[in-house]
């Protein structure tokens, strides 16, 4: 039986088809379309099979966006609504099944591969543990799986991002008062400062406007001819000849507050079988990861940093995880 899958975000649609046979790992017909292009999902999907010799039975969609009875979603950033149902009449397929991307990811981690994996600590996993997943990009997603009755790994989302932020020192302290007395949020959540889209770009106004440390006047002019401040902070943190020091603080920030909610949810979770952190920011910082405070910071958690020390820390280095989430989740349904 062959499964539709895709990874649909709010600036770019990746479909696939995904069989028995060939696995989740080896998908075949794979296209990646602009999404705010088109006015709805259902024109991609069209455009995708009406380009396809291959047959589908079903699909298996992972979306950016909150997921309403396992059935309809909005994709955030985009004026879309997915509807299951519909999607079954329009197309002749059996069933349609919405997924989280985040619980995407996490689907994808069991048969993740040897080199999909960056290895921080490689700790002492607990056989059939749970596994807990972190993935800051556009924002800030969490997820977690757990061993059910058949010995199979089951993803689960988690709108975990969006509790409130917890300062752990008085720089972070700061950076609260600040969110809510300048920025304006009544609610600031981690999400707030541990993204991209949003979480960095506060992190560096917040150390701009406090005066802590100086903005040179290249970073003013390129941050004004761009729309999206984040590459250029994490460009000019990690430059071998000239590091940006105010940029490379927002970054070092952004790890502090990224390791302690790692740690959070590693003990919500109990994620004796690991830590895992996706998404498109965590691969591009593998230097600053590595230092010795994110480790350290992660694991501070009192009586329980025994119990954290022997989790493995691991990042998902693999792009297409939510896609290959996505496979693994359609195939399993069968």
């Amino acid at each position: 039986m062959n499964v539709l899958v895709g990874d649909l975000g709010g600036t770019k649609t990746i479909l696939a088809v995904a069989t028995e046979e060939m696995g989740p790992h080896k998908l075949l017909n794979e296209q990646s379309f602009p999404s705010a292009r088109y006015d709805s999902l259902e024109m991609i999907i069209r455009e995708y099979l009406n380009g396809s010799e291959l047959a589908v039975e079903r699909a298996c969609l992972a979306v950016a966006g909150p997921i309403e009875n396992g059935r309809y979603a909005h994709i955030t950033n985009l004026s879309w609504f997915v509807n299951a149902d519909a999607l079954c009449e329009t197309f002749a397929l059996s069933s349609v099944r919405l997924i989280n991307d985040l619980e995407a990811v996490a689907y994808a981690i069991p048969v993740l591969e040897p080199a999909d994996i960056h290895t921080l600590h490689e700790g002492t996993p607990v056989d059939g543990g749970s596994l807990a997943v972190l993935a800051p990009g556009t924002g800030l997603g969490e997820g977690f799986l757990t061993l059910d009755s058949t010995g199979t790994y089951q993803a689960h989302a988690s709108e975990g991002s969006h509790v409130s932020f917890g300062p752990t020192n008085v720089l972070q302290m700061d950076l609260l008062t600040y969110m809510r007395e300048v920025k304006g949020f009544d609610h600031v959540s981690y999400e707030r400062v541990c993204s991209g889209a949003l979480g960095l770009p506060n992190l560096y106004d917040f150390l701009k406007e406090n005066g802590r440390f100086p903005e040179p006047p290249w970073l003013v002019e390129k941050l004004a001819n761009s729309e999206d401040p984040t590459p250029i902070i994490i460009e000019a943190a990690q430059d071998q000849i000239n590091p940006c020091v105010i940029c490379a603080a927002a970054l070092a920030l952004f790890c502090d507050i990224l390791a302690a909610e790692a740690g959070n949810l590693a003990l919500k979770v109990l994620s004796t079988g690991g830590i895992y952190l996706g998404g498109g920011i965590p691969p591009r910082i593998l230097a600053e990861l590595e230092k010795p405070g994110f480790l350290e910071i992660l694991r501070n958690k009192g009586r329980f940093r025994e119990i954290l020390s022997k989790m493995p820390v691991k990042v998902i280095l693999n792009a297409k995880a939510g896609l290959l989430g996505a496979a693994t989740c359609g195939l399993q349904s069968i």
